[in-house]
């Protein structure tokens, strides 16, 4: 299908060209102090795995820096935590004047999505001269279904500072498209608000981003507040058969992304997981590692992650395998779908291959009220409203906590967007 031409928000446009200038404004370019060593991780990285920290607060991250270190994630969440506390309240006004100066005839939710941009490019740059990181910068929430506008905010993104932002793309048909196209501008990708193994098949396959992750620590949460069993292990299950997943693909020479463990939960966790490609480790999390001096023994990726369910849970009928199992149907569909020119599909075109081979449920179709119960649940969806759905395949478990996870970030996104507005009209 012909691709529609990029609106004013391309990364050639005025606006951009003016929104730019003024994020670089004051970066000097990337840190290049050299940070002392910590001995205690590098055992980890002996074992192939690259630490991170997953975090947006430049003194969390400097309390714990060091050489092993190599990049920091944020998110729409994390980002709305650094904004909410003022340090760009003084920004927010200059931000918007030159907005408005780039194009006069831009409306209000436009203006507050373009500050934004402004918002997560200025944190990730000042991230990047402190530390000298790779940094990971997440799309509005507002664009997860949006291609054109997800291409060309990446882009803008990556041609800012292209030597160390990494462009987080949310799971949905549309950003498994947007994701292909900037991949194949050459863009590094962190596909995130993953949950399973087979959810990270279809992107490496379809999309072939750098990163992908399963979110361990969401998964475990679902288990345990859902009154499956106690949670411990389910996460990391889907973690290491995602890891294998993986593995697979680069042996076949289909994709080179390469797995994070996200939502780490507990400094447990860090030796348990040992060899996996990435971690990205919340601050306390890294912090207690340290102190509890766990090492990492004999523990790794490849190690046997028992789940145990209460009695009377039925797992298979349940779908709760679909975490870590990836069944015939879902590899069919995926291998239908990366046979395809990816990046010339549009989400329609995703949802309808994937349909047609009998994994709709990797994008199932929502009503409004659906939705609006989706946020309600929070972060872990409840099970009663959907196990019909699970049960005749229109749905999965891992499509549930993407869905929620996607509508908590929108709802932290709207928080600073209310920010933005308050700040801009004094």
């Amino acid at each position: 299908m012909a691709r529609r031409s990029l609106d004013r928000f391309d990364e050639n446009s005025p606006l951009a060209a003016t929104v730019r200038r003024l994020c670089l404004a004051d970066f000097d370019g990337p840190a290049t102090t050299s940070f002392d060593a910590v001995a205690a991780w590098q055992p980890l990285l002996d074992r192939g795995t690259e630490l991170w920290l997953d975090t947006g607060d430049a003194n969390a991250a400097a309390a714990l820096w060091c050489s092993e270190f190599t990049a920091l994630t944020t998110n729409n969440t994390l980002l709305n935590k650094e904004v909410q506390k003022g340090i760009y309240d003084e920004l927010v006004p200059g931000a918007a004047a030159a907005v408005h100066e780039g194009n006069p005839e831009i409306d209000e939710a436009s203006a507050v999505l373009e500050i934004a941009f402004i918002l997560n490019a200025v944190h990730g740059l000042k991230l990047v001269a402190q530390f000298g990181a790779k940094v990971s910068v997440e799309l509005h929430t507002d664009l997860a279904h949006d291609l054109e506008a997800s291409v060309a905010y990446g882009r803008r993104y990556f041609s800012i500072c292209p030597s160390h932002f990494i462009v987080k793309v949310p799971l949905t048909a549309e950003g498994i498209v947007a994701a292909r196209r900037l991949r194949d501008d050459g863009i590094p990708i962190n596909f995130t608000l993953g949950f399973s193994a087979r959810q990270n098949l279809l992107i490496a396959a379809a999309a072939q981003p750098a990163y992908c992750n399963v979110f361990m620590g969401r998964v475990n949460a679902f288990f345990a507040d859902r009154g499956f069993g106690d949670g411990v292990n389910a996460g990391e299950r889907a973690t290491a058969a995602s890891q294998r997943t993986l593995i697979e693909l680069r042996n076949a020479g289909i994709s080179d992304t390469r797995q994070i463990g996200a939502s780490m939960r507990g400094p447990a966790q860090v030796p348990s997981l040992a060899g996996l490609d990435v971690y990205t480790m919340p601050a306390p999390v890294a912090a207690a590692y340290l102190e509890q001096a766990l090492g990492t023994s004999s523990h790794g990726i490849n190690d046997d992650f028992p789940v145990t369910f209460v009695d009377g849970v039925d797992a298979g009928k349940d779908g709760l395998h679909v975490f870590w199992d990836v069944d015939a149907e879902s590899r069919a569909a995926v291998d239908a779908l990366a046979s395809q020119p990816v990046a010339d599909l549009d989400g329609d075109g995703v949802r309808r291959i994937l349909g047609e081979h009998g994994a709709a449920s990797f994008f199932p179709s929502f009503t409004a009220e659906e939705l609006e119960r989706v946020s309600a649940d929070g972060k872990i969806p409840e099970v009663a409203p959907w196990l019909s759905g699970v049960h005749d395949g229109r749905l999965a478990w891992d499509t549930m906590l993407t869905i929620a996870g996607l509508q908590s970030f929108a709802t932290d996104q709207g928080a600073l967007d209310d920010r933005i507005r308050t700040v801009t009209t004094g």
